[in-house]
């Protein structure tokens, strides 16, 4: 077991800093008395002030992005083509509604857990990478929308994973072409040949 990430590492002011320090971390779930976590692998940034891609810049305060303006540290989960949940970080401080989406992640604990709720019978690519695998494989649903990542039921550690800079790799965010210009910015951030990674772009 880590430490436990607390309020003031969520709310700086970088969302883009963030998205890369959380290359590493180690994203834990505790859900009808499971316990699951995996290292976050990929990330992307969302900046709610001048990001094109960011849901609450484009939309404003809505039922569905409210939580995006509060303080960080608190999840905004949210249903992709009816399908798919994608988690996110909610940062910085209340109002300006950044956040960082998970998009893949290297399971550490639970496995049998997480190759049964994936219905996998060995790890691969598949069990965990992907946003919306990733939350499948650790069980976060849009009940979990809003759940205070500095609790009990969905935490994220520090664990001492040490990811250096050169490997990390910057690429433009996928699936956002709507975001014009934006859509080209480097804000996607992977762990160099980690299997659990997306493809390059």
């Amino acid at each position: 077991m880590g430490s436990v990430l607390r309020r003031s590492y969520y709310e700086r002011d970088d969302v883009v800093i963030i998205a890369k320090d959380l290359l590493g971390k180690v994203l834990c779930t505790e859900i009808n008395g499971l316990f699951t976590a995996g290292k976050i692998v990929e990330t992307e940034a969302y900046d709610g002030r001048c990001d094109n891609a960011c849901h609450s810049h484009i939309h404003g305060r809505t039922d569905r992005t409210s939580i995006m303006f509060g303080p960080g540290g608190h999840a905004y989960v949210y249903l992709c083509y009816g399908i798919h949940h994608l988690f996110n970080v909610v940062t910085n401080r209340e109002g300006l509604a950044d956040a960082v989406l998970v998009r893949g992640i290297e399971p550490l604990d639970g496995v049998d857990t997480i190759l049964q709720r994936r219905n996998k019978e060995q790890l691969q690519r598949s069990v965990g990478g992907g946003p919306g695998i990733a939350s499948q494989a650790l069980g976060i649903t849009t009940d979990h929308y809003g759940t205070d990542l500095t609790g009990n039921r969905i935490w994220i550690e520090d664990r001492d994973f040490q990811v250096r800079d050169k490997e990390i790799i910057a690429s433009p965010r996928v699936g956002i072409d709507y975001a014009g210009e934006d859509a080209k910015l480097p804000w996607r951030f992977r762990i160099r040949g980690n299997r659990f990674t997306s493809p390059a772009k």
